[in-house]
């Protein structure tokens, strides 16, 4: 579940914090495959799951990531037969990680740092997702909606300084009663009505 807070900040802005849990976008039951497999059975097991990545995994442990840029550039380019090299070889190593019960920011952060487009998310030491760029931009339109939808709501709080729509005069503490941008006077008044 998504969940945003609306933050005031100072007179006429608003902050907005976000704390997306992880598990909520994560792709669970990642691929994976064993460090001595051949990269075509890796190749194999991307194209039969429709993925981009296989984690790398050493007794069930995450070692590396190979990716179809890893088969691309180091396999393919150097025109290398895929069945006669094993996926430890042209992985990359060390594997980068986040913890299952880090949030969607913390990703995006951590992908920034270390120049990576995917993250296995591990629970303890076992893998038990991963997320990619493309997993943290498809919530980018549901935060958007909810701000919109948050920003409607609290209009009326929003105070801005110029000319009252009833009473002509300047005010410093304008805020939106309907259509109107009324000061602290005429809302009162409109209270009374």
């Amino acid at each position: 579940m998504i969940q945003v807070t609306p933050v005031k900040k100072k007179r006429g802005s608003m902050e907005v914090e976000t704390r997306v849990p992880l598990r909520e976008v994560m792709q669970s039951h990642p691929t994976t495959i064993d460090y001595h497999a051949n990269v075509a059975k890796a190749a194999s097991a991307m194209c039969h799951d429709e993925v981009g990545s296989c984690i790398v995994l050493q007794n069930n442990l995450p070692i590396g990531i190979i990716t179809e840029q890893d088969i691309n550039c180091k396999v393919v380019a150097k025109d290398i037969q895929p069945s006669a090299i094993q996926v430890s070889t042209v992985m990359s190593t060390p594997l980068i990680t986040i913890s299952v019960d880090k949030t969607v920011g913390d990703a995006g952060q951590m992908m920034v740092k270390h120049h990576v487009r995917r993250l296995p998310v591990v629970e303890g030491k076992k893998v038990v997702g991963i997320v990619t760029v493309r997993d943290l931009l498809s919530i980018a339109s549901e935060i958007n909606e909810i701000m919109q939808e948050l920003m409607a709501i609290n209009r009326d709080d929003i105070v801005e300084m110029g000319v009252c729509d009833r009473c002509s005069m300047m005010s410093d503490d304008l805020r939106r009663v309907d259509s109107l941008m009324l000061c602290s006077s005429c809302r009162e008044e409109e209270k009374l009505t």
